[in-house]
């Protein structure tokens, strides 16, 4: 078992310290079926951001499709490390705090790939209010949540990641934004395993 002297998942060292030792078990090697099956039914040339990225497969995927692609991470280590892994997308990927984020261009999708769920739970609504600052009217969420259904029985392991339920991701999102899809994800990292579900939530103000 690894151990980090970094406890706090609001600073960038608590995430450097967890890339430096390669100790990212919410990494994916593939990109999610999910994702493929969804962006096949859209239009070309999208443009979107990845907060947290971290050295997500994803990162390629969207560039090789001809989309506009901002991919931030306010830990030096995890951008340091992507542009390692993936040098031809190398000028995609920032550090960055995305709290304090600026887009150079506007956005039709934010990907959610471990991020809600990397941070405590005090913070989930200043992440709702960036993910509006930076999505227009019809801008859509999409990606993984990590949902707990059983809500009587919550995880006593500390976080990250931390666990939320369908009941209140509605309540964070749902003034701002509509379910378009929910289906539980099919090849999630063992850490997700049972509690990712795919969703996607259009802006609607």
């Amino acid at each position: 078992m690894k151990e980090f002297s970094a406890k706090n998942p609001r600073e960038a060292i608590f995430w450097d310290q967890r890339f430096e030792q390669e100790f990212t078990p919410w990494s994916r090697i593939a990109v999610p079926q999910e994702l493929i099956n969804y962006v096949a039914g859209l239009k070309p040339a999208q443009a979107c951001l990845i907060p947290g990225c971290g050295d997500g497969p994803e990162i390629a995927y969207f560039s090789q499709l001809g989309w506009q692609l901002e991919a931030i991470d306010f830990s030096a280590v995890a951008v340091a490390r992507a542009k390692k892994a993936l040098p031809a997308w190398a000028d995609f990927i920032k550090e960055a705090d995305f709290f304090h984020y600026q887009a150079p261009f506007p956005f039709d999708f934010i990907y959610e790939r471990a991020f809600l769920c990397a941070l405590p739970a005090d913070l989930r609504l200043a992440v709702v209010d960036a993910w509006c600052r930076l999505l227009p009217t019809g801008g859509r969420l999409m990606g993984f949540f990590f949902v707990q259904e059983d809500v009587s029985a919550p995880s006593t392991k500390p976080g990250p990641p931390f666990t939320i339920s369908q009941a209140a991701l509605d309540a964070l999102l749902s003034p701002y934004f509509i379910c378009e899809q929910n289906i539980a994800a099919m090849d999630s990292p063992d850490v997700f395993q049972g509690k990712e579900r795919w969703q996607v939530w259009r802006k609607f103000i």
